[in-house]
């Protein structure tokens, strides 16, 4: 796909409110696809460590819930 330099330049002279939208857009839509990038070797090797830490401690580390939590309270 090619974008014109046009449409960069007209995406570049909105107001930040708009270039959000389209950026939420885009999300959503990436968001929605069933395309995932290929993980690196190195990012394949992180995860499986962090797997196996999980496995052999489950009681270590926080759930996403608390997490959000302590975020917001520190707001």
């Amino acid at each position: 796909m090619n974008i014109s330099r046009e449409s960069v330049d007209a995406i570049k002279d909105l107001s930040v409110s708009e270039k959000v939208i389209i950026v939420e857009e885009i999300w959503d839509s990436i968001a929605r696809s069933d395309e995932y990038p290929e993980l690196t070797v190195s990012q394949k090797e992180e995860l499986s460590k962090r797997i196996d830490s999980y496995h052999q401690y489950p009681e270590q580390g926080r759930s996403w819930e608390e997490i959000k939590s302590d975020f917001w309270e520190s707001k």
